[in-house]
Formats: C-alpha cells, sequence, structure tokens
C-alpha cells in the first residue's frame, strides 16, 4: 500500500490532486479553529470545557464539528447546513412533482436541484447561526453565567451571524472545490476532516483518566470495530442483469450481461444521524428548560447507558434505515429502465415480476444492514456502562461509519485514477 502511495504521489496529475486536496482541508482546520468576531476566546474555553466535561450533548456537537461550533469559530456551522439541506431535497424529491420531474431531466435537472440545495444551506445556515449566537449571548449554549461575548448588542451579534453564514458558504464553495480539483467528494473529505480532527485529543483524554491498560483495550476494540466496518460496507448482493442484442440502423447492440450492486449498508449513516438527531431533541430540551418538572423526570431514562434509550436508539435506526431505503431505491423504476433499455434479470419476467423480485431481495438485504447499524452505533453507549470511557470514546456509532465510509471511498478514487495511468494501486 505505501509503494502504491509512492506511485500515487509519483503521477504528476495524480499528485497535484492530492496536494490541493490537503492544501483546502488545512484552510478548513484554520476556519475552523478562528474565532468570531466579538467572543471572548478566554472565557469561552472556560465555558466550553466544563460543559463538555458536564455533557454528553456538547461531547457530540464537539465531535462532529471538530471542535468548531464549541469554539464559536468563523466555519462553527462546518458542512451540516449543506447536508442537511441536501436531505431534505432528496426527501422532498420523492413527494414534489416537480423536484421529481427535475431529476429525471438529467444533467440540467440536477444542477438545477444543486442550486435549490444551495440557496436551502444558507438559509438554514442564517437560522442556526442566529440560535447559537443567542443562546450564547443568554448563556444558554454553555449553562454559565458568565458572558462569553464581549458585547451583545445588535450590532456584533449581527456581525457575528453573518461571518458564520459567510463561513457555511465558503466551507460549501471548498467542498465543491475538492470536489471538482481534488480526489474524492469533498463535503465527505470535509465531514471526515471534522470527526478526525477531535480523535487525539479524546485519546489522550482516556489515557490521562484510565491510563495505559483501558487505553490499549479502547484501541484494540476500535480496530477491531473498524475491521468489521470495512468488510460490511463492502458487501453487497450482486443482481444479474442481461440485455438483450437489438438491432439500431445497421449497428447491432446488447447482447452484455452485468449485474446490479445491493450493498448491504443500502443507508449509509443517514439512519444513525435522524435517529441521533430525534433522540437529542428531549436532551436539548432539558439543557433549555431545566426546571420543566415533566422533564425532570424523564432525564434519567435520557442517559445513554439506560437501557430503555439504547432500546429506543436501536429501533429508530432500524426503522430510519428502513425508510431511508425505500425512499431512496426505487424497484418500480429501475425495472421500468431495465426493461427500456432491453434488459432482463434471467428467471424473472420483465416489468412488475422484476420490481417485487428487486423490493424482496431489497427488503432481505436490509435486514443484515439495519441491525449492523443498530449495533455499530450502540458501541460507545456499551462502552460508557463497561469501561466509563463513552464520553471520550472516538471509534464508534456514526463516526466510525463516517470514517471508514469516506476512507473507502477515497482510495477507491485514488485507485481508480492510478489504474488509468497504469499503476498498481491500494486494493487488491
Amino acid at each position: 500500500m505505501l509503494t502504491a502511495f509512492t506511485r500515487a504521489f509519483r503521477t504528476p496529475e495524480l499528485r497535484g490532486r492530492l496536494l490541493f486536496t490537503l492544501l483546502i482541508v488545512v484552510v478548513f482546520r484554520v476556519g475552523q479553529n478562528l474565532p468570531a468576531p466579538n467572543v471572548d476566546v478566554k472565557a469561552l474555553k472556560d465555558a466550553s470545557d466544563a460543559a463538555r466535561k458536564g455533557s454528553e450533548l456538547y461531547g457530540m456537537l464537539d465531535l462532529f464539528s471538530g471542535g468548531a461550533l464549541l469554539r464559536l469559530s468563523v466555519f462553527a456551522l462546518g458542512v451540516y447546513p449543506y447536508i442537511t439541506a441536501s436531505i431534505i431535497l432528496q426527501l422532498l424529491t420523492v413527494v414534489v412533482p416537480r423536484l421529481e420531474s427535475l431529476k429525471q431531466e438529467g444533467q440540467s435537472g440536477t444542477t438545477k436541484i444543486t442550486q435549490y440545495t444551495r440557496y436551502l444551506t444558507v438559509a438554514l445556515a442564517v437560522l442556526q447561526a442566529t440560535s447559537v449566537v443567542a443562546m450564547a449571548s443568554s448563556g444558554q449554549l454553555f449553562r454559565s453565567s458568565g458572558k462569553v461575548l464581549h458585547d451583545d448588542g445588535v450590532f456584533p451579534i449581527a456581525t457575528m451571524v453573518v461571518c458564520m453564514v459567510a463561513g457555511t458558504a465558503v466551507t460549501m464553495w471548498l467542498g465543491e472545490l475538492v470536489t471538482e480539483r481534488g480526489v474524492g467528494n469533498g463535503m465527505s473529505i470535509l465531514i471526515f476532516t471534522q470527526v478526525v480532527a477531535v480523535f487525539p485529543g479524546q485519546l489522550w483524554a482516556i489515557y490521562q483518566s484510565r491510563h495505559g491498560f483501558v487505553f490499549t483495550l479502547v484501541v484494540i476494540v476500535g480496530l477491531a470495530i473498524m475491521a468489521g466496518v470495512v468488510f460490511v460496507e463492502q458487501a453487497q448482493r450482486r443482481i444479474p442483469v442481461q440485455y438483450a442484442k437489438r438491432m439500431v440502423g445497421r449497428r447491432l447492440y446488447g447482447g452484455t450481461a452485468t449485474y446490479i450492486p445491493l450493498k448491504v449498508n443500502q443507508a449509509g449513516i443517514i439512519p444513525v444521524i435522524f435517529a441521533s438527531s430525534l433522540l437529542y431533541l428531549p436532551v436539548l430540551a432539558t439543557q433549555l428548560w431545566p426546571n420543566t418538572r415533566w422533564l425532570q423526570r424523564a432525564q434519567p431514562y435520557l442517559q445513554q447507558t439506560n437501557p430503555w434509550h439504547m432500546a429506543s436508539f436501536f429501533v429508530l435506526i432500524v426503522f430510519f434505515t428502513y425508510f431511508y431505503v425505500a425512499i431512496t431505491f426505487n424497484p418500480v423504476e429501475v425495472s421500468d429502465n431495465m426493461r427500456k433499455y432491453g434488459g432482463f434479470v434471467p428467471g424473472i419476467r420483465p416489468g412488475r415480476s422484476t420490481a417485487e423480485y428487486l423490493d424482496h431481495v431489497l427488503t432481505r438485504v436490509t435486514t443484515p444492514g439495519a441491525l449492523y447499524l443498530g449495533l455499530v452505533a450502540l458501541v460507545p453507549m456499551v462502552s460508557l456502562a463497561l469501561l466509563d470511557v463513552g464520553d471520550d470514546f472516538p471509534f464508534g456509532g456514526t463516526a466510525i461509519l463516517i470514517v471508514v465510509g469516506v476512507g473507502l471511498d477515497t482510495v477507491k478514487q485514488i485507485e481508480s485514477r492510478l489504474q488509468q495511468h497504469n499503476y498498481e494501486g491500494f486494493l487488491r
């Protein structure tokens, strides 16, 4: 692998793309560590450290923003307004006829949907930035009586909001630059950077608090989880497809055999994100309204170590896995496209029978995928209960799915570019 990596850097075109990607990652990390105007850096550091140790919610925010949100940096919102907007547009495509027709128009329709995604990203960024700055100004963000902002006036607050929204727009632009001129999907690379950025700090915190034995055990468990995730992420059910021969003018087309790859984890990390967001809403409510009686009664059930919380999390992941796969993969549409171009599954009649067969296979494949996502997402909760390192455990849940998924996709893209230059790549 190291030899192949060296050969990749010896290829001028690929070396330029890799260096450009690294440059964008450095710029992104600088923006994440650059405080927004009007922020009292010392007071903010004390408040964020205390909040991170006292609540699992802040640990999640720290993980998925690369520490930027708790620093109130220029890139505090990161890429998540864009990801949220993309998910919303993807779900609306199924229910809004106009968006569905745009999706079927090809490249021009995709460009239009991308433009709508950018507009929605800016709108979500304005909403989120206003909420974060307002909570920081009132002291609700960190539950501290001390001030983390120098001035609570309208103009300084508005300046912070504008800077964070502009940071989101710049982040979106950086991701598109990586996709166009770098290696891999730009937004995925930036999410990967956010997650990996907090790994060293979390491992060091485990080493300081639990010492060498637990630290070694955590690393071994993490590597085992990573190996298992890599194995499952590449597993797929290949449905054979045969295309009949047909004459177009004087040319003979078709007669080829291919397959439809149905991944075991067809939904990716989206179900885990949906389930986490839904379960963290009551946790956030307890942070905002701590004196509400019914929230106080429900608070013990919201802890990650509570069995009811774990069971609810697992059930929600399984539900959202089936829900998201049903929305994103349409067996009827796939069957119609196959029949349009003369394709059929051997032994299955084209049309309705093919759609029913695809739906049956997809349902059976999704079952182990949903169980796998639920088990991986429960890893940090179980580690918290057994090893008492759950708040700092970096190798679990959505984080490891993001790291492995983005890593595999990037390596495959490098592999394909290496093959174009007749080099032996990473994957053998």
